[in-house]
């Protein structure tokens, strides 16, 4: 149940020793707490209710969708250990620490849906996931899957390849052997990833939120930078302006870059100065509601010389055309060609050597890619970054990055902040 504290009732006052509070659904559609009054008058409870099933059925058509590609595959039972997918699928918040600690799966066959977890994860799976069993195990995973696979009648048990480590899959063998089931282990891959690569309007709308609320943050942080500032103080101030405005946390570690520094793309924040006379490149994104927000934007300190103003205006225009060119049915290393050939036409060949872009979503990079390595036509429904980039050693670099939602008709740019920063100290 969902609720709020009313006007001057601090959360101590809500502790068992203050005051038991119980909630009841009454005739009149409130709620009512004992002793403090709650309320949530009809209209918000039907709002939430409302809320509620949506996402119920957003989860429904995901997982009947799975189910039409397990069966493409010829696989009975799917395992699900990606968290962005659990999610996905589930509703399940739980986080996966790091790649050898799992909070949980799921099994989805044609009939069966169930969350396995542990008791650290067992009361949250229970609220979240509230259209799956769940399954606590005490021992590990790999222990419990004779019985739930015995229970699920599975015969060919699809694991995700990607997430799914050496050591879990000699577990997974091992139990099999020892207990003698008779299951067949299939790998495979992108099974939910092709279903997430297609956003639902409330998935970009989630998105569009968390962009506004890091673009928000970068407009804050840019009135209070001040040469002499070293790179992590002002990738700090940037990530304690997102936390403070309500993020989750960070889509992933910001890049705060200046001078030669910004000529690394994936660029570390450290102890280096910001000095005027050069480039400050700047990489962020904010996870709210579980979805990430992906932003670039490079400014220069003080006027902008020959070289920046070249470089910069090459990238700006290189995305400018690529978005151009976005819409369904378009391929997706056409749209990279279009900006990499403008870059090159301007004499920057071999300075631009990261692909043009890629998804989000529940993860900051997803399907689909925007390379020369891999072509995916796309479809209107997909969310894309744009962001290409020039990289000149021992001078600094310039990469401008916006999020961009594909349509019938074209792309719809869901960015607000400038790309072209004026910054004059």
């Amino acid at each position: 149940m969902v609720f709020s504290r009313p006007a001057g009732v601090g959360r101590h006052d809500l502790t068992p020793q203050n005051s038991a509070l119980v909630l009841r659904v009454k005739s009149d559609a409130r709620l009512v707490r004992t002793r403090k009054s709650l309320f949530l008058d009809g209209h918000q409870l039907n709002r939430i209710l409302l809320g509620r099933s949506l996402l119920n059925r957003h989860k429904t058509i995901r997982i009947e969708k799975i189910r039409t590609l397990m069966n493409t595959h010829d696989i009975d039972t799917l395992l699900v250990s990606t968290e962005e997918n659990r999610r996905y699928l589930s509703g399940f918040t739980g986080e996966d620490s790091q790649c050898d600690e799992s909070a949980g799966a799921l099994f989805i066959t044609g009939h069966k849906l169930i969350l396995a977890t542990d008791s650290r994860y067992d009361l949250q799976a229970s609220k979240e996931a509230d259209q799956f069993d769940i399954v606590c195990y005490r021992e590990g995973l790999a222990k419990c899957l004779p019985d739930i696979l015995k229970q699920l009648s599975s015969k060919r048990l699809g694991f995700e390849s990607v997430r799914t480590t050496v050591k879990q899959l000699h577990d997974f063998e091992n139990i099999f052997s020892s207990e003698k089931l008779d299951t067949e282990l299939v790998p495979t891959e992108n099974i939910v990833e092709q279903v997430r690569e297609i956003k639902t309007e409330d998935e970009i709308e989630k998105n569009r939120q968390a962009l506004s609320l890091a673009e928000n943050a970068c407009e804050m942080v840019l009135g209070k930078i001040q040469p002499g500032m070293t790179e992590k103080k002002i990738a700090w101030l940037l990530e304690k302006e997102m936390r403070e405005s309500g993020a989750e946390t960070l889509s992933f570690p910001s890049i705060v870059a200046s001078g030669p520094n910004s000529a690394l793309p994936h660029a570390i924040p450290g102890n280096r100065t910001c000095m005027k006379g050069e480039p400050l490149l700047f990489d962020w994104g904010a996870r709210l509601n579980g979805y990430c927000s992906d932003t670039s934007r490079t400014l220069f300190f003080g006027k902008a010389d020959s070289t920046f103003q070249k470089v910069f205006q090459t990238v700006v225009d290189a995305q400018k055309k690529a978005i151009a060119a976005i819409r369904d049915g378009v391929g997706t290393r056409d749209v990279d060609r279009i900006a990499r050939d403008h870059i090159e036409n301007n004499g920057f060949k071999g300075k631009f050597g990261h692909g043009l872009g890629h998804g989000t979503g529940l993860a900051v990079h997803e399907a689909p890619r925007l390379s020369p390595l891999k072509d995916t036509v796309l479809k209107t429904g997909m969310l894309v970054t744009v962001e290409p980039g020039i990289y000149l050693p021992d001078w600094g670099g310039v990469r401008v990055e916006n999020q961009v939602v594909v349509r019938n008709e074209g792309a719809e740019v869901l960015n607000t902040l400038d790309e072209n920063i004026s910054f004059v100290v």
